[in-house]
């Protein structure tokens, strides 16, 4: 259907820190903390969310046949893998609906 895929589904080199196992980007939302340090990585965004909640994985996929190849071969799920409000708490998303997220 030749539909333009968003940039951000694609690796690009990045400024992440390291969280919980995943890639997070920097940012007033509450990150880096002390000792994690930002540094610049090939990542991909396998699921598009706010970046307070979603982290990137390594990855070397520029286009689309490579996306499509990398997500074939992983293992874990796409949201499995990067949301990262799952891995801070079980009530991560009730405290940022009292925090006014939503």
């Amino acid at each position: 259907e030749k539909i333009e895929l968003p940039q951000i589904y694609f690796a690009h080199q990045r400024e992440v820190f390291q969280r919980s196992g995943m890639w997070l980007t920097a940012g007033d939302w509450g990150g880096p903390k002390d000792g994690e340090t930002v540094e610049k990585r090939l990542v991909r965004y396998r699921t598009v969310g706010d970046m307070s909640c979603t982290g990137a994985v390594d990855s070397d996929a520029t286009t689309l046949d490579a996306v499509i190849a990398e997500i074939a071969a992983s293992r874990l799920t796409e949201r499995g893998a990067t949301r990262a409000d799952d891995k801070l708490s079980e009530a991560a998303m009730e405290d940022r609906k009292r925090e006014g997220y939503f």
